[in-house]
């Protein structure tokens, strides 16, 4: 370990940058020297190797300094104060906002969903204590089993309930899916071991399949004169394996992504391109093109999907995306609060400039450099909008009902809704035009009188379906009623309604 190997990933770093780095680096040795994990090795290798994840998803000096010292307070009682004397403020704001979310403990529905509620209140301020907490949690997985027998089962599936589902809708897939393979042995010990016998019997033949496909691909782009950047294939993992056959009878036959083949070329026109000349050449199946360009996912994910029958009796999907829809989905909401950061500390350098620097460093095509990273209306000073509506929660609500919403609004299932505008509102499955109204602005919401879901009047407790059009009417005199809040599907609509109706209740 070597600081040389943290620095090695930051991209044009200052000497003040290096300065405060190192200077973070030899305090966390030194005050961890006697502190040591369950495996025996020294603590300050997880704090080394939580900064080194943090740089890799390009994180500004601050945060990787906030990794090193992330434990500082509250293992071995240094003082804030000398947090903000050495490191400066916004290091000590990282850091205090992870030590008050304290150790997270899956006992108990009421003190785990008050940690959480800390977690998010903490990075609705700034995203990147979120980012840090994840980076943390990732090399805590990969130490799990150096943890007693007793806490690997906890740890793992508060890993699987939680953190995962977090990376996920913050578009940090490169998190999400270790998370995910790292969690599934420990959690659910029987279930791996089935899935992976599953796979283990078909292995070799779906990858010499894969891989002969993979060249026929190849040589069909060619033909068809559709330049490509690069590709990966890839066998899906075993805990989104085990998450589809759950839901399909564990019928190996009933999947139909287990092999996959990513396409990256240089421009959008050439997604398509691709599409089409792909198309030209097998048969795809129906309904499996999926157009995530034209319509990103919730997290900001863009890319297009087709599945085919390779002619050999196989099937296998293919992503078709750019090099900056790549560093997206691997990235997402990481990019944000890496560019947040940079701002911080550019003292009035140029915003687009900026911009376009932390773009390039990750290898992003100039072309599309101005395109945002992710929804316009899902960012808010570098954070999503269901961050900010989770730290923004009022803490009258029961933990009961707190966790239910963790769960059941930002954890499941999303649909996308559109104004007449065309703008995309993401909202969870099952919600209905008051969730919409209020998702646009409390004021629409308010004054709900009435919807139209495809130019035709429907009841406001109608469940929207994905790629509803839906325009709200209005009226100034309307008001939430008490049955609003048995139609309202979303925490953030329920809390408006709640706060409309104390308001008429008052003199």
């Amino acid at each position: 370990m070597t600081l040389k190997e943290i620095t090695d990933l930051m991209r044009y770093p200052s000497e003040s940058d290096l300065a405060l780095l190192r200077k973070a680096y030899e305090f966390a040795e030194t005050v961890h020297k006697d502190h040591k994990r369950y495996s025996g090795e020294p603590y300050f290798v997880h704090l080394f190797e939580t900064a080194k994840l943090i740089a890799e998803l390009g994180a500004g000096v601050s945060a990787i300094s906030a990794g090193l010292l992330h434990d500082s307070i509250e293992d071995v009682s240094v003082e804030q104060e000398t947090i903000r004397k050495e490191f400066g403020d916004d290091v000590l704001m990282l850091v205090d906002g992870v030590t008050k979310l304290g150790h997270l403990r899956y006992r108990g529905v009421d003190r785990y969903s008050e940690s959480m509620r800390r977690l998010f209140i903490a990075s609705s301020k700034d995203l990147r204590v979120l980012i840090i907490k994840l980076c943390d949690r990732l090399h805590n997985m990969r130490t799990l089993h150096h943890v007693p027998k007793d806490k690997q089962l906890r740890i793992a599936r508060e890993t699987l309930e939680i953190y995962a589902p977090i990376a996920y809708r913050l578009g940090i897939r490169k998190i999400n899916r270790e998370l995910e393979e790292l969690s599934f042995p420990f959690a659910y010990p029987e279930e791996f071991e089935r899935v992976k016998k599953l796979v283990n019997e078909r292995k070799s033949d779906l990858l010499k399949r894969l891989d002969k496909f993979h060249k026929s691909l190849l040589k069909g782009m060619v033909r068809q004169n559709v330049p490509v950047a690069s590709t990966n294939e890839r066998l899906k993992g075993h805990y989104s394996l085990y998450s589809k056959l759950r839901n399909r009878d564990w019928d190996f036959e009933k999947i139909y992504d287990i092999l996959a083949i990513r396409i990256m070329v240089k421009d959008v026109e050439d997604c398509y391109r691709a599409l089409g000349a792909i198309h030209g050449i097998w048969r795809p199946l129906p309904g499996r093109v999926k157009d995530y360009i034209a319509f990103p996912k919730s997290n900001g994910y863009r890319s297009l999907h087709t599945t085919v029958f390779t002619g050999d009796g196989g099937i296998v999907e293919i992503q078709i995306r750019t090099e900056e829809m790549h560093h997206e989905s691997e990235y997402g909401a990481a990019l944000h609060a890496a560019y947040k950061e940079r701002e911080t500390v550019a003292n009035g350098r140029n915003k687009r400039s900026l911009f376009g620097s932390l773009l390039s460093w990750r290898g992003i095509s100039r072309s599309e450099k101005e395109r945002p990273l992710l929804h316009v209306e899902d960012v808010g000073n570098g954070v999503p909008a269901w961050v900010r509506e989770l730290g923004d929660l009022d803490s009258t609500i029961g933990e009961q009902e707190f966790w239910e919403h963790l769960r059941e609004d930002f954890f499941k299932n999303r649909i996308f809704i559109f104004t007449p505008k065309g703008d995309v509102v993401d909202l969870p499955t099952d919600s209905s035009p008051i969730d919409f109204a209020y998702a646009i602005h409390s004021g629409i919401g308010d004054h709900l009188v009435g919807a139209k879901v495809g130019g035709k009047l429907m009841s406001i407790d109608t469940k929207l379906q994905n790629g509803d059009i839906v325009e709200i009417l209005t009226k100034d005199s309307a008001h939430p009623t008490t049955k609003w809040l048995e139609i309202a599907r979303t925490s953030i609509a329920k809390k408006h309604i709640r706060n409309s109706l104390q308001k008429q209740k008052s003199p």
